[in-house]
């Protein structure tokens, strides 16, 4: 935009979320650089980082999962793995899974809002309280540890 003479972008949009992290390698230091917002969309992988899906127990029927290769492309054993470990993690701190995906990508850089996607009305709900979560530095900090190695679906 700087190039063209045009007004200066003031967000960028994509893809991010807990298991598709791939704008943190040129993305998001771009925007930190240049003083840009980014707003992740498909926080909650389709449901799959909500617990909604359950190893072992087949898709749900009438869900995005059902729907979606690219939903069922998140249903291996490692992530499944990982949101086990997030869900208990959260339960600890009287949260869900839902809530942490939320308040993890709010606590990443250049983060100024999520956009997220909702089929009942109960989603909207929890999706705003989702907000009210700050999480420490370090609690990113054990988040992130438990998500190492953990940026499958490439």
């Amino acid at each position: 935009a700087e190039f063209r003479g045009w007004s200066p972008f003031v967000t960028v949009q994509s893809h991010y979320h807990m298991l598709e992290r791939e704008v943190e390698k040129e993305v998001i230091p771009y925007c930190q650089e240049h003083n840009v917002g980014f707003i992740p969309y498909f926080p909650l992988a389709g449901g799959f980082l909500t617990g909604k899906y359950q190893r072992d127990a087949g898709v749900p029927a009438g869900s995005r999962g059902e729907r979606s290769q690219y939903v069922r492309d998140y249903m291996t054993d490692a992530n499944y793995a990982i949101v086990e470990k997030l869900t208990a993690w959260a339960e600890e701190r009287e949260h869900t899974m839902a809530e942490l995906a939320h308040a993890w990508l709010l606590a990443q850089p250049s983060v100024c809002s999520v956009i997220s996607g909702l089929t009942k009305l109960s989603h909207l709900q929890a999706n705003a309280q989702a907000g009210d979560w700050q999480l420490t530095t370090d609690e990113v900090t054990a988040v992130n540890a438990i998500l190492s190695g953990s940026t499958s679906n490439e």
